[in-house]
């Protein structure tokens, strides 16, 4: 069985306690690995890298380009070791390895090189000022960050948080969720071996309350605190952040809505629409889990939507025939079926969609849930998808806006100036027209009510991961009298 430590201080560690934990793969449901279990000794030790890796090494006094070198050799090491990291991740969550390799992969490569250019060429502020004064801004890096990732894209998402905070110049310690912990090992030694300085990217191993993620969201050490995950989880970490005023990105949850008008593109539609739920098993934030269609097209669009989904290959993660695997777990599998076994009860009618053995839910479509069935209204992060029929544009952009998660929503039209105009109604934080999943790392990321605080990405991340600091000279001599 392999084994996974902490990776601290450029050393990977076993816990003082010599505890672990298994990593249990959710295709076999065996544990295919071990993982050092750690707690507020792992965190402390972790953090005091960290802040001496800032406070006295050369990582944030490095120049930007030398970084970008770093992290750009770092984004190198992780396409060769490409095979290695997508097989944690499959092994780990269940996501086929298709993805894991073709998407994933290239998407956590690519998030180091974005940000290391960006740090490298981002430009920063001229005032000129008519009193005889000139103002300018820098962005120095802001010190200890704590990165808690969620299972769902490993070493994606730790990337989307680790490469920004890096290329700024700050050291960080990532904490990566329980059920997904082997490739942020794999991901720490390979920082280390492109020559990254030893503490200035860190890895701890636990759980969250009452262990290392509890520990490190109260530690009065850390500058910034960057999490994604569940809504509840976000506010028990602004409340411990709160404490020490640190600042807080919080991407949260969501239930994207879907809204296909009956002028759009139907096989365009169609298409989108399978990818944005079935992705991932649909254990994406993003995912479009509630579809709204005209009603025009609505019976046409739901046989279609139907007729695809029951011909993706649901198997062995590790086959690359393998469209959607199994649940990431046994305890979010028991989540998931627990809405797929009250569909009937809640008002909603199956069209498609079966349990299979071990944590399987094959894609399962749902019509006639009413407004309040929980199917329409939470987070089901799995594979079950709700369709409705809407009749105007008014309509559908008052049932978008009613959920109180916030943070995307897709709409699909040939109207140019609908598209613009329904666009602009949604309250989320992206908006994808006749299309999903489609990223520019420079766009802000991040969602508006229980769908999180702040936003990610190109200045947005400068913005949180820095210090922004005004520089005031006088470059004229005052006139004396």
């Amino acid at each position: 069985m392999e084994f996974f430590g902490h990776v601290i201080d450029g050393q990977e560690i076993r816990s003082a306690s010599d505890r672990v934990f298994q990593s249990i793969d959710p295709y076999t449901r065996e544990p295919w690995a071990e993982v050092a279990l750690g707690g507020a000794e792992e965190a402390d030790l972790a953090v005091a890298a960290a802040r001496r890796a800032f406070d006295e090494g050369p990582w944030p006094r490095m120049t930007a380009g030398k970084r970008r070198e770093l992290l750009n050799r770092f984004a190198d090491l992780i396409v060769e070791h490409g095979e290695e990291l997508a097989m944690a991740d499959t092994r780990d969550m269940g996501k086929p390895i298709t993805q894991s390799l073709g998407n994933d992969v290239a998407r956590t490569a690519q998030n180091f090189r974005f940000f290391a250019d960006h740090a490298h060429l981002a430009p920063a502020e001229v005032l000129p000022m008519d009193t005889g004064h000139h103002t300018y801004t820098r962005y120095e890096a802001a010190g200890v960050v704590v990165a808690i990732a969620p299972w769902n894209f490993p070493m994606m998402l730790e990337s989307w948080k680790v490469a920004p905070a890096l290329a700024w110049g700050n050291t960080v310690v990532l904490k990566p969720a329980e059920d997904s912990p082997a490739s942020a090992t794999i991901l720490a030694r390979l920082a280390l071996e492109a020559g990254i300085p030893a503490g200035v990217f860190n890895v701890v191993h636990g759980y969250g309350p009452d262990s290392v993620g509890e520990a490190l969201t109260q530690h009065p050490d850390v500058d910034r605190i960057t999490f994604t995950g569940e809504s509840t989880t976000g506010k028990i970490i602004a409340r411990a952040a709160s404490d020490n005023l640190v600042p807080v990105s919080l991407e949260l949850g969501g239930k994207g809505a879907n809204v296909v008008f009956a002028d759009a593109e139907l096989d365009n539609a169609v298409s989108w629409s399978i990818r944005a739920i079935f992705t991932n098993a649909g254990q994406v934030c993003l995912a479009g889990s509630r579809i709204y269609v005209q009603r025009e097209i609505f019976d046409t669009f739901v046989e279609r939507f139907v007729e695809a989904a029951s011909k993706m290959v649901v198997g062995d993660p590790k086959d690359e025939s393998t469209q959607i695997g199994p649940l990431s777990s046994g305890v979010h599998y028991t989540k998931v079926r627990s809405y797929f076994d009250t569909i009937e009860e809640a008002g909603g009618r199956k069209l498609i969609g079966e349990l299979r053995d071990g944590w399987f839910v094959t894609p399962t479509v749902i019509v006639d849930a009413p407004d309040d069935a929980p199917h329409r209204c939470e987070e089901i992060f799995g594979p079950i998808v709700t369709i409705t029929p809407f009749d105007t544009e008014e309509e559908v952009i008052d049932e978008v806006n009613s959920s109180p998660y916030g943070l995307n929503a897709m709409l699909f039209t040939d109207d140019l100036t609908r598209a613009h105009r329904v666009s602009a109604a949604f309250r989320v934080g992206t908006v994808w027209v006749n299309c999903f999943f489609i990223r520019d790392l420079r766009a802000p990321f991040g969602g508006v009510g229980l769908s999180g605080v702040g936003r990610e990405g190109g200045n947005f991340s400068r913005e949180f991961f820095t210090e922004p600091k005004a520089v005031v000279m006088q470059i004229e001599p005052p006139a004396h009298h």
